[in-house]
Order: C-alpha cells, then sequence, then structure tokens
C-alpha cells in the first residue's frame, strides 16, 4: 500500500492562527518506525517559539474567555467533523508516524479524537455551579471562571486521541493553550491545525509548538504566565514537571505510567477472559498505559490458560501497520526497540522463561529495518522482580499464578504504580471484594478499556495526580469561586 503521506513534509508551528517556522530554523527527523527512514520534518523549537505562543495566547484569552459556552462549543464540534471528515487522511498519518496498525487507528483512536471533541462540546453547556440556600435571604453560589494560558503535553502511544482528551476540556472552559505533541508522532495535531485554520479558530487559542521536552516542555511548563499544566507520558517526566513547578502554585494534572495486573480467577468466563487477556496485553504493541502487563491466573487454571494464551499469541500476525491482515505493527522507534529487548534480556537474568515471542520479529523488503518486536510471554518471575516491577511499555507480559485472594492482592500493589486493573470472575461479591483492595485509579471487571467519558480518569501513586474526564476535566481547568448574596427581602429570592 502506497503512503498518502508526502514524504517532502515540513511540519511547522501553529501559533497565533498561523503556520511558522522555528525560530532557529532546526528541523528533527521524524522517522517512519516500520520503514526506519525519514518520511517527514518536525520543529526543533525552543524556548523563543513558547514565548510567542504564551503571548499569543494571553492576547487571545481577553476575548476567548468572554465568548460563550456555545460559541466555544461550535468551534469544538467543527474540529470534530473535520477530522471525521478526513478520518481516513488522520487514521493513515497516525499509522504511519508511530507504527501502529491502521486498523486501530480508524476504527478507536481517530473516532474516538472526535468524540472527546464533541463530548466537551456537549459537556460545557451544561457544566455550572451549585446554589446554595443557606436561610431565606441569603445564598450562596459557585461558579467557575477560566484560568488563562494553559499547557497541554501529550504523549506518542495515542498521539491525536489523548491530544485532544486535553485540548478540548481546556478550550471548552475558556482557556487558551499552547500544546505540545510528542516530538515522535507529530503528524495528526499538525493535520488539527489546518482545520483549526479551516474553520476560522480565533488567532491565539490554540498554539501548537512542536519540538524535544527539554527545549520545549520545560520552558513550557515553567513560564510565568501559564497557569496550569496536564501532562500524560512517563512517570520520570512527570516528576520532573511537578519539581519545576513546585513552589510556583499552578494547577497540576499528571497522568503517568502504569504497571497493570490482569488477576484472572478459576470461575472466570474462560473464553472471554482469553480473548480480551489478548487484547489488553497486546494492543497498539503493549504501548497502553492501561494495558495489563503482569497477568496473575489462579492455580487450577494456570496451565489450561497459559497453553490457551501462548497459542492465540503466536497467531498474531506481525508486520506492515497499513495491511489490515496484520493484528502487530511497529513499535514507535529504535530507542523504544532496544528498551524493549533490553528488558527481556533481564528477565532471562532473573530466571524467566520465555514462553513465546522474546525477540525482535523478522521482516522482509521494505520494512527489514523497521522497530518490530514478538509478542512475548515470561513465565518464572519472581512478583518483585525488576522485571515484574518497572514499566517496559511493549509487547511483553509476564505470567505468575496465585492461590488465595490474599496472596493476589499482595502482588498486585507490590509495584510503585497503580493505574488500572482487571479482574475477571462470575463471582459479583468476590468482584467487589477484590476491587475495593486494589490500590488502583481504574478496576475493569470482566472487561478492559470499557470507557464511559463522564468517569474520573487517573492513578494513584506514581501513576498519576489528579483527575481527568468529564466535569472533573473541566473543574481543573477552571477556577471556583463561592459568591455569597444576603438579600434584603425574602420575595428576592
Amino acid at each position: 500500500m502506497n503512503s498518502k503521506i508526502d514524504i517532502k513534509t515540513k511540519i511547522l508551528n501553529y501559533i497565533n492562527g498561523k503556520f511558522v517556522e522555528p525560530s532557529g530554523g532546526q528541523y528533527l527527523d521524524n522517522m517512519n518506525p516500520a520503514h526506519d527512514k525519514v518520511y517527514s520534518l518536525v520543529p526543533a523549537s525552543n524556548a523563543k517559539d513558547v514565548e510567542l505562543a504564551v503571548k499569543a495566547a494571553q492576547v487571545a484569552f481577553t476575548t476567548w474567555s468572554k465568548t460563550t459556552a456555545t460559541v466555544r462549543a461550535n468551534y469544538l464540534k467543527k474540529m470534530a467533523d473535520g477530522i471525521l471528515h478526513q478520518l481516513e487522511k488522520f487514521a493513515e498519518a497516525e499509522s504511519i508516524d508511530s507504527g501502529k496498525t491502521l486498523t486501530l487507528a480508524r476504527e478507536l483512536e481517530i473516532p474516538r479524537s472526535a468524540k472527546n471533541l464533541n463530548f466537551f462540546a456537549d459537556s460545557i453547556i451544561h457544566f455550572e455551579g451549585e446554589i446554595f440556600k443557606t436561610n431565606p435571604t441569603l445564598i450562596n453560589r459557585t461558579e467557575f471562571a477560566p484560568l488563562g494560558v494553559v499547557a497541554c503535553i501529550s504523549p506518542w502511544n495515542l498521539p491525536l486521541y489523548l491530544f485532544t482528551w486535553k485540548i478540548a476540556p481546556a478550550l471548552a472552559a475558556g482557556n487558551t493553550v499552547v500544546a505540545k505533541p510528542s516530538e515522535l508522532t507529530p503528524m495528526t495535531a499538525f493535520l488539527l491545525a489546518k482545520i483549526c485554520d479551516e474553520i476560522g479558530l480565533p488567532p491565539g487559542v490554540l498554539n501548537i509548538i512542536h519540538g524535544l521536552g527539554p527545549d520545549v516542555g520545560a520552558p513550557l511548563v515553567s513560564h510565568a504566565n501559564v497557569k496550569a499544566v496536564s501532562f500524560t507520558g512517563s512517570t520520570a517526566t512527570g516528576r520532573a514537571i511537578a519539581q519545576a513547578v513546585a513552589g510556583k502554585f499552578k494547577k497540576l494534572s499528571l497522568e503517568m505510567g502504569g504497571k497493570n495486573p490482569n488477576i484472572i480467577f478459576a470461575d472466570c468466563d474462560f473464553e472471554k477472559a482469553l480473548e480480551m487477556t489478548i487484547k489488553s496485553t497486546f494492543q497498539n504493541q503493549g504501548q497502553i498505559c492501561l494495558c495489563g502487563s503482569r497477568i496473575f491466573i489462579e492455580n487450577t487454571i494456570y496451565e489450561k490458560f497459559k497453553i490457551a494464551l501462548i497459542q492465540k499469541t503466536e497467531k498474531l500476525k506481525i508486520g506492515n501497520p497499513l495491511d489490515p491482515a496484520n493484528d502487530q505493527g511497529s513499535l514507535v522507534s529504535k530507542a523504544h526497540l532496544q528498551k524493549v529487548s533490553s528488558y527481556v534480556d533481564l528477565a532471562k537474568t532473573e530466571g524467566g522463561r520465555i514462553l513465546t515471542g522474546g525477540g525482535e520479529a523478522a521482516q522482509q523488503g521494505e520494512f527489514t529495518n523497521g522497530y518490530f518486536f514478538q509478542p512475548t510471554l515470561i513465565e518464572g518471575l519472581d512478583f518483585k522482580s525488576r522485571t515484574n516491577q518497572e514499566e517496559i511499555f511493549g509487547p511483553v507480559a509476564t505470567l505468575t499464578p496465585f492461590t488465595t485472594e490474599a496472596e493476589v492482592i499482595e502482588m498486585a500493589n507490590s509495584t510503585n504504580y497503580g493505574l488500572a486493573a482487571t479482574v475477571w470472575t462470575k463471582d459479583l461479591e468476590k468482584a467487589k471484594r477484590i476491587s475495593r483492595q486494589l490500590e488502583s485509579g481504574l478496576v475493569w471487571v470482566n472487561t478492559w478499556m470499557s470507557r464511559d467519558l463522564r468517569t474520573p480518569f487517573g492513578g494513584v501513586k506514581e501513576s498519576g495526580y489528579g483527575r481527568e474526564g468529564g466535569f472533573e476535566a473541566l473543574k481543573f481547568f477552571s477556577e471556583v469561586k463561592n459568591v455569597c448574596i444576603q438579600y434584603t427581602s425574602e420575595a428576592v429570592l
């Protein structure tokens, strides 16, 4: 399949409603990870570009913050319509940029990106404060006001999906945004900027700056006129951001790493648990913070489930991400491929047994040098081993048997992470009991990746700080004020 993306594409920053080159005139190579070849150029922006974007956002805020919720909602809906109108173009760009399968981008990630915009467009219309009648002539009411300029930093694994997840509530609440997509996967943010230009989004309302974290992200989050930071990415970077803004009293939301447990009890729906475990382990090559990379299986079904899981894993087809026949594409970068490989080597030194996979997935022709890795299952590791404690973020999972509820709870909660967990059992009381004990911001029971955008999303421990989603996101991007009014007569009320 031939790419529709021009190999000569030069991505540009989007500042104050204009597409501009980086101030330093420097660019980064944007690699096609399935080919290990440059297919576009990304601005290597710096603090000067950040300054221009923040100033543009400040000017725009004076007007944008005074627009009605309906006006803001209409712009978000136009952005969503633009994405859906060009769904195939966005899906292909996402696949080429990240190495994920075109099928996943087309059927899940790009539609969800449009849904994010539509959801917050609808939500802002109903986002109102509460009124409390303290006594017959005294009322207290809460009001929400936009913060000002906010920073939104999104990761490479779900590029447009998580980019829109951040900018949509920020814009809906009346803020102006300076956004930094990952330099590894910038293309769909660039395409979205073109839609913003086409629909006439007022200049400076959304500014998109491309570049490396130290050069763009660092000056952005520490900028004195940035009032809030919403970040999704690694725990290490999240920690650095928290340290950088400490003492500056900015609002901060961090959605970070995960080492999620997938707990399978003997009384589960075996076939459904098996089918969904394959998906929750290997979707997007395991490069989703919600993937279940630690699989705990009750002893009485351990061997049976293990054998069935190996068989299904070995049937996964790996190759050209644009080919709908393939289940797995490539990893996002050569550096990430090396990281994943190093953890498999570590697992071997820690006594792990490779059940299937364990190495790079050799390809032919134009994909010979691509960053492909075999879906890998490992057993025999202590639950406290580094392989079981540290985030790998790739198509690698460990299998561990358990006997009692207390045992599996101890193992599941043993890491520094606490983003998501999955529990498989037909016993509803057991499911409730286990869910209450899991140190996790999100627990799925007999399902995985089922999301209601109204619910709060985020992790505990080193997986997160704050919550996103629904009204929680709109509240984060707003300043809440209590207005207390004393009336002179009950008749006024």
